[in-house]
């Protein structure tokens, strides 16, 4: 089987198992701001992006507007089913999306032959997702800022999203955890394939906390983890990347 994926920069995925395709946490139109306001942080596209066609779920791992944005879901069909944390979904709720489903950690939705289980994530400031999502075949792991859920046991996954940078702030500590928790990642799930997410694309972030950020690491840094059953993938964003067992 294939698994297909395309980076959209920051947190956005297209991905396609067993021919189900599934948009993470798009952020693809308009500004990204926070409460409360734009001096705090401000993120611009250097380029808008198309909403993808022929999506059969929006998935998305937490409420903060970088992952559940509005400007962007409000481009897409309110039909599309919705799988999402508890705040994600009060996003969407209020957009008018028609059928939410919400996942807490250790919940499972399955659907045909897809299922995807939530796993706890990062506290921003209350627990948000992550995913595991498997067909009869292949598997996916994503959560976007390095916060590995203990309850997980050895398993082995085919492809790995995550963060592979940690990022800090003076006071509050780390809030991505990227290069942190890359070797854990590789121990519990001996991944075929590793694809940094969260911190790339064509993006401009400006405003206060952007200035006091801290960052540790660089994708670079991947390869002295490199063994000889992962591949290290720094993606480049709209580009379809295919993954085949054979």
């Amino acid at each position: 089987m294939t698994i297909k994926a395309t980076y959209y920069g920051a947190n956005g995925w297209l991905i396609e198992l067993d021919k189900t395709r599934i948009l993470i946490d798009p952020w693809l139109n308009g500004d990204l701001t926070f409460p409360p306001g734009d001096w705090l942080i401000k993120g611009e596209l250097g380029k808008e992006i198309e909403i993808p066609r022929g999506i059969n779920f929006l998935l998305l791992t937490q409420g903060q507007p970088d992952h559940a944005h509005p400007p962007t879901l409000e481009k897409i069909n309110k039909s599309i089913p919705v799988i999402a944390s508890q705040a994600a979904s009060n996003v969407v709720g209020k957009l008018g999306f028609t059928k939410i489903n919400i996942l807490k950690p250790g919940e499972t939705y399955k659907k045909n032959n897809i299922n995807i289980q939530a796993s706890s994530g990062a506290s921003v400031p209350n627990v948000e997702n992550g995913y595991i999502i498997e067909s009869d075949i292949d598997s996916i792991y994503i959560e976007p800022h390095g916060f590995l859920d203990k309850t997980i046991k050895h398993r082995n996954i085919d492809l790995v999203i995550t963060p592979v940078i940690d990022f800090s702030l003076p006071l509050a500590g780390k809030f991505i955890k990227g290069k942190t928790v890359l070797p854990q990642l590789i121990k519990l799930f001996n991944p075929t394939t590793i694809l940094a997410s969260t911190t790339g694309g064509d993006i401009t972030f400006t405003g206060l906390i952007n200035n006091l950020i801290k960052v540790d690491g660089s994708v670079e840094d991947m390869s002295l983890l490199k063994d000889s059953s992962t591949n290290f993938i720094n993606p480049e964003p709209l580009k379809e990347y295919k993954f085949e067992k054979i």
